[in-house]
């Protein structure tokens, strides 16, 4: 399913999550931009949705692609989109026809959610009220800290300074950290790595409420 032309809000300038979320409380290690945790979301559905324990790395990736691709597809400009997500479904181990339904699941979630308050979870929540959610595998939690370490922009709470994650710097985290096997493979499908990583350190402009470095 194509997903070149697609727009959504994803375009506008990003800022934190709501004040309130996890990862929004003083002693948060981060916070996310609004697109990342739309990302983040998705991916506790899929890691839900096989009964795991832990966000993978790949469900993240899955998450970006198929709630940022508006955000991200600049990076692929000219790169051939079938073996973008060809690549995809074999990393995230996603069938086409999952694959296929989950895009279909976001894109209707997300019409519905113009008028409503975009909810992916409330079907989950109704199936696992009584259960925890999925934690970041320790993977991912590195890629956080990585990208934390990485972040151009940072929200002052107090004394300390919480970094901004984005999708950018999450992505180029992703590239560089899970082997060059994986970093080769992402650039053979037209990655443009080079402008990623100066778009992930130099942004146009800062998420809302931040501070620059």
């Amino acid at each position: 399913m194509k997903l070149f032309g697609r727009k959504s809000a994803a375009d506008r300038p990003s800022r934190p999550g709501p004040a309130g979320t996890k990862e929004n409380t003083p002693s948060a290690p981060h916070r996310l931009t609004v697109e990342l945790k739309r990302a983040e979301t998705f991916a506790t559905m899929l890691a839900t949705s096989r009964g795991s324990r832990v966000i993978e790395v790949a469900d993240l990736l899955a998450g970006m692609y198929i709630c940022n691709w508006d955000r991200l597809s600049r990076y692929w400009e000219g790169g051939d989109q079938d073996a973008i997500e060809r690549f995809l479904q074999g990393f995230c181990r996603i069938s086409p026809q999952r694959w296929h339904a989950w895009i279909e699941l976001y894109d209707r979630e997300r019409r519905e959610g113009e008028q409503t308050g975009w909810a992916p979870l409330r079907l989950l929540k109704k199936k696992t009220s009584s259960e925890k959610p999925p934690r970041p595998s320790a993977a991912l939690t590195t890629i956080f800290q990585q990208a934390g370490q990485i972040a151009p922009s940072y929200d002052r709470v107090g004394n300390r300074s919480i970094p901004i994650l984005t999708s950018e710097c999450v992505l180029l985290c992703i590239v560089r950290n899970l082997g060059t096997d994986v970093g080769k493979k992402l650039v053979g499908t037209g990655l443009d790595a080079d402008r990623l990583q100066y778009d992930a350190l130099f942004p146009r402009r800062a998420p809302r409420g931040s501070t620059n470095k």
